[in-house]
C-alpha cells in the first residue's frame, strides 16, 4: 500500500512540475528534483530506498530507447566521428584526469575508488541535455553532437566503472581483460538490441498475419521492447543500455512500424510521448528525494575547519575541473579535425572558442551517475567496509547538482547569439519535402481523374473531387514558395481556412456533447466522435502553430 501511495505522489508531482514550469524561469529537471528534495527534506518526509539494479532497469532501457528513436539519425551518422570521440575518447580522457585530480583534491580516496567515480561521472544525462539545452540558441551541429554522445557514453562509462568497482574488490587490474571486456560488452550489447528488434518485428508481423488483433496487443510489444533488449544484453554480461540505445536507433530504420496498423501507430506514438514525459520526470522526482539524506551524511573527511564552505568548494571545484576536461578535449579534438581535414584536403567547420565553451558546460550529469555510484557495494571480500563509499556517492551527488545548476545558469550566456537569425535548415528542409509530396499528390491525383475505369461513377463526379484535393495542395505549395508576397497571401488565406475549420471542430464537439446529455446516443458512439474530433483537431493546431 506504501508503494502504490508513494508512486501516485511522484506522478502527481509530476503533472504539477509540468504546470509549475511555466511560471518559474528554471529547466524542468532542475525543478523536479528541487520538488523531490523539498518531499524528502522534512523529518516527516518521503524517504525511499533505491535499488540501484531496479532503478536502473525501470527509468533507462525505455527513456534512451525513446530519445534513439527520435534523434535524426541522418544528422548522427553524418557526425559519427565527434560524436564517438566524446562518446568513448572523452570517457576514458575524463577517468584518468579526474580521477588523479579527485585523489590528489581528496587524498583519503584511494586512486581506484577515485577513478571509479570519474567513470561513473563521465556519461552526460541524455534526459537533462534535452532539457536545459535549448535547441533555437544552440548551433543545431553542436547539439546533434550533445545528443549522439548522451546516448552512447552511458555504456562506456559503466562498463568501465564496474572495472574499476572490480580492481577494488580484487586489489587487481588488467589492462589487456579490461579491454577485451569492454570490446566483448559493446559487441555483445549491440548484437542483443538487434536481437530483440528482429523478436518484436517477428512478433508484430505474426499478429499482422491473425488479424484483428486489438491494437493494444501491439502497441504493448513496442513497448516492452526496450527492456528485452536491456536484459537480453544483462543476461550475458553486456551492456544492456547499449543494447537499448541501439534499439531505439534501429526502430525507425527497420520499417517495423509496417507491421502495426493505424489505430496501433496512433496509439503509440501518443503513449511513448507520455510515458517519456512521465518517466523524466519521475526519474528526477526520485533523485531529489534521494538528495537530503546524502546531503545530511556530509562526510567527516569535507567538514575539517569549516564544516559548510569547505564541502561546497570540493563540489564546486570538481565540477570545474570536469567541464575543463571536457573544454581541452574538445579543444584537442577540433585541431586534430582540421588538421585531418587539411591533410586530407576537405573542407571542415571548426567550433569557435564559445561553442566550445557550450559544448563542455552542456556536459550535465544525471540519473545514471546517481544510479552507478549507489550500485557501490557495502563491503570488500574480506569482509572490510568498503572505502569511501559514503564520500563518493556525496560528490556523485553534489556534481549532478552543481552540473545543472552551473548548465542552467551559463549556458543561455554563452550561446546568446551562436545562431544567426533566419530560418532554420530544418524547417527548410521540411518546406522542401512538403513541396515534393504535394506534388507527386497532385500528380496522382489528376492521372486518377483522367483515367475511365468503367466502374460506373456518376460522370464528373471524379473529376469534381479531384479538383476539390488538388485545390488544398496548390494552397501547401503556395504556403511553401520562396515569394515572400505569394507565402503571405496564402498564409493569411490558410490562418481563415484554420480559423473556420476550428469553429466547425468545436460546434461538432458542443452537438455531441449535447446529445450525450439528452440520451440520443450512447457512450460508445460518443467516444467514437470525440476521438476523430480530437484527432482532427490535434493535426489543425499542429498546423496553426506551425504558421
Amino acid at each position: 500500500m506504501q508503494t502504490a501511495i508513494f508512486i501516485l505522489v511522484v506522478l502527481i508531482f509530476v503533472a504539477v512540475s509540468g504546470a509549475l514550469v511555466r511560471l518559474v524561469r528554471v529547466p524542468l529537471p532542475v525543478l523536479q528534483i528541487a520538488i523531490g528534495a523539498a518531499l524528502a527534506w522534512p523529518v516527516r518526509g518521503i524517504h525511499v530506498e533505491i535499488d540501484p539494479e531496479l532503478f536502473l532497469l525501470v527509468f533507462i532501457p525505455p527513456l534512451l530507447f525513446s530519445d534513439a528513436f527520435g534523434a535524426p539519425k541522418r544528422e548522427l551518422m553524418a557526425l559519427r566521428g565527434p560524436i564517438l570521440d566524446l562518446a568513448i575518447g572523452l570517457v576514458f580522457f575524463t577517468i584518468v584526469g579526474f580521477g588523479y585530480a579527485l585523489h590528489w583534491l581528496v587524498p583519503s580516496i584511494p586512486l581506484v575508488v577515485a577513478f571509479a567515480l570519474a567513470a561513473v561521472l563521465s556519461p552526460t544525462d541524455a534526459v537533462a541535455v534535452s532539457s536545459i539545452v535549448d535547441r533555437n540558441v544552440v548551433p543545431a551541429r553542436l547539439m546533434h553532437i550533445l545528443e549522439g554522445e548522451s546516448l552512447l557514453n552511458d555504456a562506456s562509462g559503466l562498463v568501465m566503472f564496474r572495472f574499476a568497482v572490480a580492481a577494488a574488490l580484487t586489489g587487481s587490474f588488467s589492462f589487456a581483460a579490461a579491454s577485451l571486456n569492454f570490446l566483448y560488452a559493446v559487441a555483445v550489447g549491440i548484437l542483443a538490441g538487434v536481437a530483440a528488434l528482429f523478436v518484436a518485428a517477428k512478433a508484430l508481423q505474426l499478429l499482422n498475419r491473425i488479424g484483428g488483433v486489438p491494437a493494444e496487443a501491439q502497441v504493448l510489444i513496442t513497448i516492452l521492447l526496450p527492456f528485452i533488449a536491456y536484459l537480453g544484453a544483462e543476461h550475458f554480461g553486456a551492456s544492456g543500455i547499449l543494447a537499448a540505445v541501439t534499439a531505439g536507433l534501429l526502430t525507425g530504420s527497420t520499417g517495423i512500424f509496417r507491421f502495426l496498423g493505424v489505430s496501433a501507430r496512433m496509439q503509440t506514438i501518443s503513449l511513448w510521448t507520455t510515458l517519456s514525459f512521465v518517466f523524466n520526470g519521475a526519474l528526477f522526482i526520485v533523485l531529489g528525494l534521494q538528495l537530503p539524506e546524502i546531503i545530511r551524511k556530509v562526510p567527516p573527511e569535507l567538514t575539517g575547519h569549516y564544516p559548510i564552505i569547505q564541502p561546497v568548494l570540493t563540489v564546486v571545484a570538481l565540477t570545474l575541473c570536469l567541464i575543463a576536461l571536457r573544454f581541452v578535449w574538445i579543444w584537442v579534438g577540433d585541431i586534430a579535425a582540421a588538421l585531418a581535414a587539411r591533410l586530407g584536403q576537405r573542407e571542415v567547420e571548426p567550433f569557435g572558442l564559445r561553442v566550445r565553451l557550450a559544448g563542455s558546460v552542456a556536459g550535465v550529469r544525471g540519473a545514471i551517475t546517481l544510479a552507478g555510484i549507489l550500485s557501490l557495494p557495502l563491503a570488500l571480500q574480506d569482509g572490510s567496509p568498503f572505502p569511501a563509499r559514503d564520500l563518493v556517492i556525496f560528490l556523485a551527488a553534489g556534481v549532478i547538482i552543481c552540473s545543472l545548476v552551473i548548465a542552467s545558469l551559463a549556458l543561455p550566456v554563452i550561446a546568446r547569439g551562436l545562431v544567426e537569425p533566419g530560418e532554420d535548415a530544418g524547417a527548410a528542409e521540411e518546406r522542401r519535402a512538403r513541396v515534393g509530396a504535394a506534388n507527386a499528390a497532385i500528380a496522382r491525383i489528376e492521372s486518377m481523374a483522367g483515367s475511365d475505369d468503367g466502374d460506373g461513377e456518376v460522370p464528373g463526379a471524379k473529376l469534381v473531387a479531384a479538383e476539390n484535393i488538388v485545390a488544398g495542395y496548390r494552397r501547401r505549395i503556395a504556403t511553401s514558395d520562396d515569394s515572400d508576397e505569394a507565402r503571405a497571401e496564402a498564409r493569411e488565406a490558410g490562418r481563415v481556412e484554420l480559423e473556420m475549420r476550428l469553429a466547425g471542430i468545436e460546434a461538432e464537439r458542443t452537438a455531441v456533447r449535447d446529445m450525450v446529455r439528452s440520451g440520443q446516443i450512447n457512450d460508445h458512439t460518443s467516444r467514437a466522435l470525440f476521438t476523430e474530433i480530437t484527432l482532427t483537431e490535434a493535426l489543425l493546431r499542429g498546423r496553426q502553430e506551425r504558421k
